[in-house]
This record gives C-alpha cells, sequence and structure tokens, in this order.
C-alpha cells in the first residue's frame, strides 16, 4: 500500500453534519399532493404519469411512486389498465379522514402542551397573525399554508412520529376542504378566535381542554359532497 493510499484509508468519517436534502421522491410527491389541494389539478381531472415527469423536470419513476402514495391517501384513483384521476372531494372521505386527522392531534396536543415553552407559543401567535391577515386579504392559499403551520407546532412538539405519520397522509384530504371553508369570512374569523383560544389553554398548562379543543377544530371541518360525486348525479 502506497503512503497515498494508506492517508486514504485512515482518512477519518467526517463529523461535521450537513444539511438534508430533500429525495427526489418526496419533492415530487410534495408538488404533486400540493397541485391537487390548491385546485391545480381538478377532481375529476385526469393524470397521466408522462405529462406530470414533464411538468416537475423528472423521470416518470418518482411519478409513479408518488401516484402510488396519493392513492394510498385517497387523494387520486386508479385501476389496471385504466386512467389514474384526482379523486372527488366527497363528504365520506373528509368525515373519514377528519375522524382519524382529529383522533392524532388530540394525542398530540396531550403529549406536547406540558413540553411547550415561550417559543412555541409565539410560533403559534405569529401563525395565526398570518392567518388572519391571509384571510382578511381574501387569500386562501396563505391562510391555509398559516394553519397548517399553527397546528405543525404540538405535532412537532410532541415528538410522536407514528402521529405525524397518520397526519401527513391524511390531513391533505382536509385541507381541500379547508381552502373552501376558509374562502368564507365567518369561518375564518371563528378559526382564528379558536387559535387564540387554543394559545390560551396552551399557555395555561390545561393539556386535557387544549386537546378536546384541538379535536373540535377538526371535527368543525363541514364540506358538502361535490358535484362530480358520482352518488349525488342525476341518472339519465
Amino acid at each position: 500500500m502506497t503512503l497515498d493510499e494508506y492517508a486514504i484509508y485512515c482518512m477519518p468519517i467526517p463529523t461535521e453534519a450537513r444539511p438534508p436534502r430533500p429525495l427526489l421522491r418526496d419533492d415530487v410527491l410534495d408538488r404533486i399532493r400540493d397541485a391537487i389541494v390548491d385546485g391545480t389539478l381538478t377532481p375529476g381531472e385526469q393524470v397521466r404519469d408522462a405529462d406530470l415527469a414533464t411538468w416537475l423536470g423528472v423521470s416518470r419513476t418518482p411519478v409513479r411512486e408518488a401516484l402510488l402514495e396519493l392513492g394510498r391517501a385517497g387523494l387520486v384513483r386508479s385501476s389496471p389498465g385504466r386512467s389514474t384521476v384526482v379523486s372527488p372531494l366527497e363528504s365520506d372521505d373528509v368525515r373519514d379522514a377528519q375522524r382519524v386527522v382529529a383522533a392524532m392531534h388530540r394525542l398530540a396536543v396531550l403529549t406536547a402542551v406540558p413540553r411547550m415553552t415561550a417559543v412555541d407559543l409565539d410560533r403559534m401567535r405569529a401563525a395565526n397573525a398570518r392567518f388572519t391577515a391571509a384571510h382578511a386579504a381574501g387569500d386562501a392559499d396563505g391562510a391555509l399554508v398559516a394553519d397548517t403551520a399553527f397546528h405543525a407546532v404540538a405535532v412537532d412538539v410532541c415528538g410522536n412520529s407514528a402521529a405525524r405519520a397518520v397526519i401527513a397522509q391524511y390531513e391533505p384530504i382536509l385541507h381541500r376542504a379547508e381552502r373552501l371553508r376558509f374562502a368564507s369570512v365567518d369561518e375564518g374569523r371563528d378559526s382564528a378566535a379558536r387559535h387564540d383560544r387554543f394559545i390560551e389553554l396552551c399557555a395555561a398548562g390545561d393539556a386535557e381542554s387544549a386537546a378536546a379543543l384541538a379535536e373540535e377544530i377538526w371535527q368543525a371541518l363541514v364540506i358538502d359532497a361535490s358535484p362530480t360525486d358520482p352518488r349525488h348525479e342525476e341518472t339519465p
């Protein structure tokens, strides 16, 4: 072994941590999911992996992986030998998702409240301020982003990876309905008031009441079946 080879052989593993880079498949999944949530891809619209790959500038493989994951989450529907379409926004799907998401948020808040710091409370206050401003400006997308950041604080603090995974899978279904809810003046104002009350309960260390309110917030989401729901279409 030469000296140069020996030096390479003995080179220590770098200890300096590098910032994690998002995996390509995760980035593709996020972008397609966001396009469904914000209405860029509309309910009932056919989605082809080749078209999505061209749009995103990637190969078809991560797109196919993303569509499989979105299918498991109920955001797209496909069948063997047939096209994949964006799922319609149906009442039953929303109700099923909200029961699961509400229960997970309740669990997260119960664990998180005793661990919350002043910094965490300030994060929620800032998110609610952004939510209020976005709603006042008629920015439903901005309101949704701020609302997501608000509720993410407790999920982050609780440290329950299983709850986080379940929420990440099913919450996008509710986000589609939330965009319609936040377009309402009364609903947006009521949401901001509930956020303020939630912060008060967290600051007081009342985990039980805060968890009950978190569950109530998610259960309060109501959406009618979309016109694309075949169960509500008139028969010819």
